[in-house]
């Protein structure tokens, strides 16, 4: 019990979960009340369950590409076309459904989410294959198909927004038992694929190959390890998220267009590195990246509670990444004079 309760004292997670802890006490008490009009209760303005479900839900789309793209944090690359897959998938979904015109909801469903996993997984492969066969830094190859597959959905659409069947919207919509307004497929979604990255990056050998690519490159060649194939690998995983990611966003809000997701880039990638990723590789987590989104979002929710300036919450958002990154080095440094201050043992 005491070796797992110094791993939660000690782990990057158990720190995001206070601070938003922290931040939910804050915003709970700031908020204020308001006197509902059907049961006359007098209700806190954040902690409600329609504000916190909306809170999840807006989270939930940061948070699943936040997940694949710690992945390719992890093995040192970065992904700047998270958006644009996004918008591209998001398109590609709602020409392919005004095209073959489903009878069913569920022939709707299983077109319109293979469409999107289907073009997020060819974009991401595309990044893949440019960045091991040209040999260029991933921050090159992502900045220019940011433009261009972002290009691509706009001659598609013709920079007109797109709407999807209201079948789609109306499975999105679903309240699962909860009424009020609550709509929590998103937050569940979020939730399932954080799990699946959990298992996939602690449990399996190709998660272990990544964290091993990202940490030492040169001793993961001389290992023998398939360099070519994690590198592309992990850009497919950034692209299939983001292609979920699009399919729920385009079914919930009933449209979509080429102009979505711009600037998501900048939460995604502040999700995973405030989630505790290293953009030296080597170094993150799912859980971490489902937390950091939710911190980024609030951050966004308590401005918006405090009627503060919105653009405000650039600035917050660009101080918070500059922090995590600051104290990730720092936490480096010190673990390494840690370590080379450390007695040898003398072998028995």
């Amino acid at each position: 019990m005491r070796a797992i309760a110094q791993k939660l004292v000690g782990s990057q997670e158990t720190g995001l979960v206070v601070v938003l802890a922290l931040l939910a006490v804050a915003l709970t008490s700031l908020a204020g009340t308001h006197i509902d009009r059907q049961s006359g209760e007098l209700i806190n303005n954040f902690w409600n369950s329609y504000t916190l479900i909306q809170t999840a839900t807006d989270a939930s789309f940061f948070a699943i590409m936040a997940i694949g793209a710690t992945i390719v944090i992890i093995s040192g690359g970065i992904d700047l076309s998270v958006g644009s897959i996004y918008a591209l998938s998001g398109v590609s979904m709602a020409l392919t459904l005004r095209a073959v015109h489903p009878a069913s909801t569920t022939a709707t469903v299983i077109i319109g989410l293979g469409a999107c996993l289907l073009v997020g997984l060819a974009c991401g492969v595309l990044n893949g294959l440019l960045v091991v066969g040209l040999n260029v830094h991933p921050f090159i190859i992502t900045l220019g198909t940011m433009w261009v597959l972002r290009g691509i959905a706009f001659v598609a659409t013709q920079a007109e927004s797109i709407l999807v069947p209201s079948s789609l919207t109306s499975v999105m919509k679903a309240s699962l038992g909860l009424g009020g307004g609550l709509y929590p497929v998103p937050m569940l979604t979020m939730i399932a694929v954080t799990i699946i990255g959990v298992i996939y990056l602690t449990r399996t050998v190709m998660g272990r190959h990544v964290f091993a690519f990202g940490g030492n490159l040169e001793a993961s060649r001389f290992a023998g390890l398939r360099l070519a194939r994690i590198q592309i690998g992990v850009y497919a995983v950034s692209g299939l998220t983001a292609g979920l990611a699009a399919f729920l966003g385009a079914s919930f809000y009933g449209s979509t267009s080429s102009g979505d997701a711009q600037g998501y880039e900048l939460f995604v990638i502040a999700s995973a590195v405030v989630g505790g990723a290293s953009l030296i590789g080597g170094k993150g987590s799912a859980l971490g990246a489902m937390f950091g989104a939710l911190l980024i979002v609030l951050i966004r929710q308590s401005i918006r509670t405090l009627h503060l300036d919105q653009n405000y919450e650039w600035i917050v958002i660009g101080c918070a990444i500059v922090i995590a990154v600051v104290i990730d080095q720092l936490s480096s440094r010190l673990t390494a004079r840690r370590l080379t201050a450390a007695p040898i043992r003398p072998a028995t």
